[in-house]
């Protein structure tokens, strides 16, 4: 990993920053929304880069839990699946349930930062 700076991040955040307050001030129609789109995409990729580790890391964790195996994270969601599917997993629907509602609020927490819903459990 380079020691250099600026960072990816830090790349990411002037160029999404220039964007926002140079350029879109000039822009209205469809080309200020279209701008609107990529700044977007631009802060989702800085929260992932900031937070995606993190979550993949707990999301394997997780799955290595429930499901009883160690692997990456692809090859886990597809034995997830596959033990869904196959009804492997119904003794453990709690646990499921938990695991998924975990994975879903982290990733729409990237998608969407306001993204923050209390639940009763």
């Amino acid at each position: 990993m380079p020691i250099d700076r600026p960072t990816a991040a830090e790349l990411l955040s002037a160029v999404r920053e220039h964007l926002t307050e140079r350029l879109a001030p000039t822009l209205e129609g469809q080309p200020a929304f279209h701008l609107r789109v990529a700044t977007n995409a631009l802060a989702i990729v800085e929260r992932t880069l900031a937070e995606g580790e993190t979550m993949d890391r707990a999301e394997k964790k997780r799955l290595s839990l429930l499901l009883g195996v160690r692997g990456n994270l692809v090859g886990l969601n597809q034995k997830l699946s596959k033990a869904i599917h196959q009804g492997e997993l119904d003794n453990q629907r709690d646990a499921l349930l938990e695991h998924l509602r975990k994975t879903a609020d982290d990733k729409l927490r990237l998608a969407n930062p306001r993204y923050n819903v209390p639940r009763d459990n």
